[in-house]
């Protein structure tokens, strides 16, 4: 199978196929991307026949920082009979590994998300027939997946569960706190549940822990941080929401985040500043040299073009800075769904080299 499908933002179908080709490269397998631009999905087409199986084996799904899905999938299937597309359909189920489930799914556009219905009601009756006919074994370790582009005409691929999103489509469904002074303490609290797996949130997002957030105002992460029993000192010019202020948890700092410099280290930093993705990168190294946190989530606002080079540039300048402070650290960065023109980066302090 030398086909693999990649779901991502609309209009980072770019940044998306210059990001696998790379890696791909890099474990051998060599091909080109199709893509059209602000459709929600890229495709690499290896030029070995398995080159596509070979990715999602060799691959780690969480060091793509653009893709939300992938599928190793056959070619586009086009002109399905539309009277009975399970019939049509039915006989390249054979071509694939041994699936779990089935999950029938759109791009995420416009077009898309009207086909939403279709796809929950076609998945749900497809499901049925490959489960009376033996064909979905629950202890199999892949899933199905249908990329419906239209009602006939769709891509059939697997994704292995352990190695591949565990959400339709990739996207984590979130629902806004209607508490949050802002929707951007949903990037915050994806993060956490895509960097953080939910039996570590005991150990390491807790009650008690002392927080910066820098560039806090009006309070969306914050909000998290407290929602989490955490202390949080605010630093940032702007006002911070009153209700907030009156938790008892927080200390608003009127200072600009660029030179504020704290007395005391803390177990958490985050950071949503609207940016140069350089000079953001900056300060966060020197946050974690300095030794004034432990932990961090941070986004990178990124530029309208060479997007997937200055990520690279930044996380190779974080990476180069703690190496030579002889710092041991975790770092991985996301494209989330609830992000728009930025990523969001995790780090943790391990122990010193």
């Amino acid at each position: 199978m030398n086909h693999l499908l990649l779901y991502c933002r609309p209009g980072f179908e770019k940044e998306c196929a210059a990001e696998i080709r790379e890696l791909c490269e890099q474990q051998g397998i060599y091909g080109y991307c199709k893509l059209e631009e602000n459709t929600g999905y890229a495709l690499f087409i290896s030029q070995q026949s398995d080159g596509a199986s070979l990715a999602v084996e060799k691959l780690n799904f969480r060091d793509l920082v653009f893709t939300r899905q992938w599928i190793a999938c056959l070619p586009l299937i086009d002109e399905v009979d539309t009277n009975d597309r399970i019939v049509a359909l039915s006989g390249y189920i054979a071509e694939l590994p041994e699936c779990n489930e089935l999950w029938v799914e759109p791009s995420d556009t416009t077009e898309g998300r009207e086909m939403q219905r279709f796809c929950n009601s076609f998945g749900s009756a497809f499901s049925q027939t490959l489960r009376k006919q033996g064909l979905l074994p629950r202890n199999a370790s892949n899933r199905l997946h249908i990329f419906a582009l239209s009602g006939s005409c769709f891509y059939i691929g697997f994704a292995p569960v352990n190695n591949s999103a565990p959400w339709p489509m990739g996207i984590m469904r979130l629902k806004f706190p209607q508490q949050a002074p802002s929707r951007s303490t949903l990037k915050l609290e994806e993060a956490w549940h895509w960097f953080i797996p939910q039996k570590q949130w005991q150990q390491f997002i807790s009650s008690g822990k002392r927080a910066a957030d820098l560039g806090a105002a009006p309070g969306g992460w914050t909000w998290q941080l407290v929602n989490q029993n955490m202390f949080v000192t605010a630093i940032d010019n702007g006002p911070m929401a009153d209700s907030l202020m009156e938790s008892g948890q927080v200390t608003h700092l009127a200072a600009d985040a660029f030179s504020y410099q704290p007395h005391k280290s803390f177990d958490w930093m985050v950071c949503d500043i609207i940016d140069k993705p350089t000079r953001v990168i900056r300060l966060m190294a020197q946050w974690l040299v300095e030794g004034w946190c432990r932990e961090t989530v941070f986004n990178l606002k990124l530029p309208m073009k060479q997007r997937y080079p200055e990520v690279k540039g930044c996380l190779e300048y974080l990476q180069n800075e703690l190496n030579n402070a002889g710092l041991n650290a975790s770092i991985a960065a996301k494209h989330l769904y609830h992000d728009r023109e930025e990523i969001t980066v995790h780090v943790r302090l391990l122990d010193r080299v």
